[in-house]
Parts: structure tokens; sequence; C-alpha cells
């Protein structure tokens, strides 16, 4: 079904989607910019749950009606237009409205995250039909892998495009030209991605007379399923280190002095850590249990590195690159693992149920900062720690 050409649209999508991301990533840039406009710990935590809770919390009504269209594609398109635009207005709005009023650079800062977040949650159930409509499983698992590499390469060059737009353009200006540049480089993704060709779907699911019938079923489902129940709990902890996540780099902000640069160079170390990651996952597959429980014991060597050390700009390095690694494996780890338990026919609502409930987690940060008015970095590291050590022990149960 035309692998070669559909793997490298796939693959450029997610190489220029992950370079434009790069460059507004949510636990080194996006704290900076709230800072900049007025914005404490708290606005720090809601706004990275803004721009990953969006696209989960609205999956399970993308799933409802996507489960009896025959094709995803024009849906798809849709998405992709408001995940532009919105991204672009960001930039734009930071221009023009700068540090003059910091509340309404911030108001217009939430509502296009919000908006690029919750388009992304109709597009992820869109993307995931396609993409298991295009490839083989076999061939699925190599693209994904292609992909998700391409993607790290992209998000390193993003990190230096953001330490060079950062050292030329000084705050607020460097900020919106990093939201306008990525959302061009952003384009070139979702317009390779849009020109392939989707083939029907053979089988569509009869949708239920109404949502609430829908989620009757889903509820249903999910007490049934102890295996879905367990994979679910895992993916949850496996979330956890979104609770300190976005605190890292204001942390390493009040100990050394970050320049331009070096705010770029952690998002590069970051995704470095993300390659290598994918490089060791990649002659680790199809042993997903493995992968997952890797990830959870570097995550934890990057939480235990700070609460050792934490002072120097070589702990924050180590960190992050650990955190790079294990946070990839995760990704892998999870959506492997639950399709080995989802019927095919059911697929859209297995992953959509997994991404709603697991979405708790994604509001995780605005938890941590408020928890870091009232106690230290080192308490919130060692709550994270604690939590990926409980998911580590419950991944042992997990299918192989």
């Amino acid at each position: 079904m035309h692998y070669r050409s559909n793997n490298l649209k796939n693959l450029l999508h997610g190489l220029f989607l992950a370079l434009a991301l790069a460059t507004a990533e949510p636990t080194t840039t996006l704290p900076l910019i709230v800072h900049h406009f007025g914005g404490g710990e708290v606005l720090v935590g809601l706004f990275t749950s803004l721009l990953k809770g969006g696209a989960v919390v609205v999956q399970l009504v993308a799933a409802f009606w996507a489960q009896s269209f025959t094709y995803m594609m024009p849906y798809l398109k849709r998405v992709f237009l408001a995940r532009f635009l919105s991204w672009l207005t960001i930039g734009v709005a930071i221009l023009l409205l700068g540090e003059r009023d910091g509340r309404l650079t911030l108001t217009a800062i939430g509502l296009g995250l919000f908006i690029f977040s919750f388009s992304a949650g109709f597009g992820s159930i869109y993307f995931n039909e396609i993409v298991a409509k295009i490839f083989t499983h076999e061939e699925r698992g190599r693209s994904m892998a292609n992909r998700q590499f391409a993607a790290a390469l992209g998000s390193i060059a993003g990190g230096l495009i953001t330490g060079a737009l950062l050292s030329h353009f000084p705050p607020p200006e460097g900020y919106g030209y990093l939201f306008i540049v990525s959302s061009l480089l952003m384009a070139i993704g979702l317009a390779a991605f849009s020109t392939i060709q989707e083939p029907p779907k053979r089988e569509t699911r009869t949708r239920e007379r109404s949502f609430t019938s829908f989620l009757t079923n889903v509820v249903t489902l999910l007490k049934e399923d102890r295996r879905l129940q367990l994979q679910i709990g895992v993916v949850l902890l496996s979330s956890s280190p979104l609770l300190s996540l976005p605190f890292i780099i204001l942390q390493a902000n009040s100990l050394i002095e970050l320049s331009g640069w070096l705010i770029g160079g952690f998002v590069t170390i970051k995704m470095g850590g993300a390659l290598l990651g994918n490089l060791l996952y990649r002659t680790l597959t199809p042993n997903y249990r493995l992968i997952m429980e890797i990830s959870f014991l570097l995550a934890m060597g990057g939480y235990l590195i700070l609460l050792l050390g934490g002072e120097r700009e070589l702990h924050f390095i180590i960190s992050f690159f650990l955190l790079g690694m294990a946070l990839d494996g995760f990704r892998l780890a999870s959506l492997n693992l639950l399709l080995l338990i989802a019927p095919e026919r059911e697929r859209p609502i297995y992953v959509a149920l997994q991404n709603t409930v697991a979405s708790v987690a994604l509001f995780l940060p605005i938890v941590g900062g408020a928890l870091l008015k009232f106690s230290t970095y080192g308490a919130l590291y060692t709550l994270t720690t604690l939590f990926l050590s409980l998911g580590l022990l419950l991944s042992f149960r997990l299918p192989r």
C-alpha cells in the first residue's frame, strides 16, 4: 500500500511537528515565557496542562463520532488547519501585545494553547485510524519507530533554533518569533501527511444513538477488562514526572545563569536522550514490557541525580538526558502494550479510553505548582520518584 511513500510522509510529519513544538517546549521554554509575563508557578502548571490536557479530554467524543466514518483525512485536515492557525496566532499576539499588558498576553497565549491542544484530541483518533489503515502490522511498527527517531532529531534541531532566536532577539520579541517560525515549520509536516491517499475503512462500527449510551458501553468495557485496568494504571503512573518536570528548569534558573543557548541546550540534551533511547528501544521491540520497565528506572535515575546533587549544570544535563530517554520509552511502550490487548474493531475506543483516563496525570503540573508554593523542589522530586517506583512494580504484571 505504497509503504515507502506513506512512511516518508509519516516521517516528515513527525520531524517537522517535533521541530516546531521544541521551540515552545513545556518543560523548558514555556515556563520561562509564562514567568516573563508575570505568571507564577501555578500558571506555569496550568499552561503546561493546557498544552497537553486538551488533546485527551475530547478523545471519547472523537471516538464516538469517528467509529462510523469511512474516511478520516477530511476531518484530520481541519484539525491541521486549526493547530497551525492557533500556534501562529500566539506568536503574533506576543509581538503585538508584548509587555504592555502581561495579563492580556497570557490570556492570548492560554487561548491559543487551548485551541491547539483541544483540536489535537480529535486529530489523535483520526491520525491513529489512518495509520492503522495505510500500514500493515509489521509496517506500522517500523514506520512509527522511524517517525519517533525523526521526531527526536527534529526536537534537537528545534532546540538549536530556540537558542539562536533567543540569543538574537531578546524577550518578548524572541518568544513571539519562536511561535511564528515554528508554525511555518509545522505547516510543512502537516502538508506532507495531508497528501496521503487514505483507503476506505472496510468495517465500521455502528454508532450508538446517543453519546450517553456510548459512555455506558465504554464504562462497561473498562469494568470487564482487567488487563485494560492494569494497563491504564501503569500508563497513569508513567506520567507522574509531569508533577515536577516543568519546574526543573525553574530550579536551574534560580541556581545557575541561563543564557538563550543554554535554554535551547537543555531542550537539545533532553531530545538527545530520546534519540539514544529510540536506538535502544528499536533493538528491544517487541518486548514492550521491558521497555516500560527500563523507562521507569531511567526516570527514577533522573530524579535521584537532582535529589543527590542538583546544584550544578552537569546534574541538570544528566537529569534532562535520562528523562528524555524515559519519556520516549513510555510513549513507545504504552501504545504498543495497549494494542496487544485491544480488539481490532474496538481499537479506537481502547486508545481513546486509555488516553482519557490517563489524562488525569496531565493536570499534575497544576498540583505540582501548588505544592511548590508550600514545599521544596526536593520534596516534589521525592514524591515523583515514589509514584515512579509504584509504576515499576505494577509494570511487572503487564503482558510480555
